[in-house]
């Protein structure tokens, strides 16, 4: 069944389908993340503390589903300029095959993992979170062939659906009193309607075809994307792993919470953007000159909101953990500040990995996951004798040195010069200061008198009126393009 719009994605100019997949990913977003917090809210209450921990000790393999699903051969197929029937089939294939094996190897592994945790409730729980594997490659293929055609509408249309109705058998196993069944069902439940809906919502059906020659065009590129996937993950867990082991389960908890506060949002930020522009470089990987205006601007835009955001958020981060968050998580407030600095580094590089994928530099990005893994996890031992704000510390002064590599690494395949990207946020960077240096003194002088939450709204709008101010002035050509944004989106039929 095809998806009926009122102009084929394909058949747009590429300006229209970047703004449409913005719209749409950003309609997913929103839709994802409230719907998400009220099935979060409703799971708090029905279900204990321990039903969270089983759960959370089987949970943190989901992650991986999504990495072992395809291989990374969905990323070849949206990078190939030309595709032929025995590709797309051959992926599919390819795709399902191992997407069984990892559901059976997940299987028997259960009893495993169930014993290395000493929780027999573990073991069907892991089994059945397993079936994910096999259920998610089903439809890695259709929705690597959406994202290449642009067709985000079907794309977000399906995942919304799918994290409904995941929510939905989650909160109904929790009223039935099944516990961390709850949990594990609704992250399966998504995925299993997200893959039914990829059949449903676009045209194209696997043929009973398979091609040695296929596979082996796509396996250079695939392996080298599979590679740094596996690194990214690495890089974005092992520090949990570390401060859990060495420093305990309430270091933990101030490490994930301040983590999760400054860059989960972030990269909330980051996946849409990657989704929505990898398959458009791909298309313009022969026209330089507009990636390069693509990359400048584009970081621009994102820079202008979350550079001011991580600068604000370093002055009020006392007043924001204990209006926001309570006074028991005062120990996360200078983990917050120093993530701070990580977040806004990290927010300019949301587009370096579909660059250097579109230019078919897998094997330079390889190379820097591997260079950011390694930096890293000094950054994390080096940090772990001063506690929890030490590996913080050392996570960000690592980041200055693996972001800044990943900027010239991107720079360098797009033929510009690495400090070009300062000089397209030179008036964002130099408004921002003032924003954070006028915030600052008014926190200063501020009396004591005034409660928290009365502080940080004071605060808050004192740096939006100070930053626009200053934007305007400093960097005007933020607002032009942002007006000239929402006009080409209203626009977009």
């Amino acid at each position: 069944m095809a998806v009926i719009e009122s102009a084929a994605p394909s058949q747009l100019p590429l300006r229209a389908r970047i703004l449409r997949g913005l719209g749409w990913k950003l309609a997913s977003e929103t839709w994802s993340q409230v719907f998400g917090i009220v099935v979060a809210i409703l799971l708090a209450r029905l279900l204990t503390p321990h039903d969270y921990g089983v759960a959370a000790m089987v949970i943190v393999f989901a992650m991986l589903v999504p990495i072992f699903a395809d291989l990374a051969l969905g990323a070849a197929l949206i990078q190939r300029r030309h595709l032929t029937e025995e590709d797309r089939s051959t992926v599919f294939w390819t795709s399902a095959v191992t997407g069984a094996g990892f559901t059976a190897a997940g299987i028997g592994l259960s009893w495993a993992v169930a014993g290395f945790y000493g929780e027999p409730e573990v073991q069907p729980l892991f089994a059945a979170l397993s079936c994910s594997f096999l259920l998610s490659s089903l439809g890695s293929t259709h929705a690597a062939l959406l994202n290449r055609e642009m067709n985000f509408r079907a794309l977000e249309l399906r995942w919304m659906a799918g994290v409904f109705a995941g929510g939905v058998l989650g909160v109904a196993l929790a009223l039935g009193g099944y516990g961390p069944w709850a949990i594990i069902g609704q992250q399966v439940a998504a995925v299993a309607v997200s893959t039914v809906l990829l059949w449903l919502l676009g045209d194209w059906r696997p043929r009973f075809l398979f091609s040695v020659a296929s596979l082996r065009k796509f396996g250079g590129f695939s392996a080298k994307v599979f590679g740094t996937r596996i690194l990214f993950y690495l890089n974005r867990n092992v520090d949990n792993l570390l401060v859990g082991k060495a420093l305990g389960a309430k270091a933990l908890g101030l490490y994930a919470l301040a983590y999760n506060v400054m860059l989960s949002p972030l990269s909330r930020i980051a996946w849409p953007i990657q989704t929505v522009f990898f398959p458009a470089f791909a298309e313009l990987q022969e026209d330089v000159e507009r990636m390069q205006s693509m990359w400048l601007r584009v970081n621009r835009l994102v820079g202008a909101v979350t550079i001011p955001a991580m600068l604000g958020l370093v002055v009020v981060a006392p007043e924001f953990v204990e209006v926001v968050l309570g006074q028991k998580w005062d120990a996360a407030v200078p983990v917050i500040q120093v993530l701070a600095g990580v977040g806004l580094l990290q927010s300019l590089q949301s587009l370096n990995s579909s660059i250097l994928q579109a230019r078919d530099r897998a094997g330079v990005l390889l190379w820097y996951s591997l260079v950011a893994l390694v930096l890293s996890l000094i950054g994390f031992f080096a940090g772990l004798p001063w506690g929890v704000v030490g590996v913080a510390a050392g996570y960000a002064i690592a980041s200055v040195f693996i972001e800044s590599y990943y900027t010239w690494l991107t720079a360098r395949a797009l033929e510009l010069s690495a400090f070009s990207l300062l000089g397209a946020l030179s008036g964002v960077i130099q408004a921002s200061i003032g924003m954070f240096a006028v915030v600052f003194a008014v926190r200063a002088v501020l009396p004591d008198s005034v409660g928290p939450g009365l502080q940080l709204l004071l605060l808050v709008v004192t740096g939006i009126v100070v930053y626009a101010a200053l934007c305007a002035w400093r960097a005007p050509e933020v607002r032009a393009e942002a007006q000239a944004l929402v006009r080409r989106r209203r626009a977009v039929p």
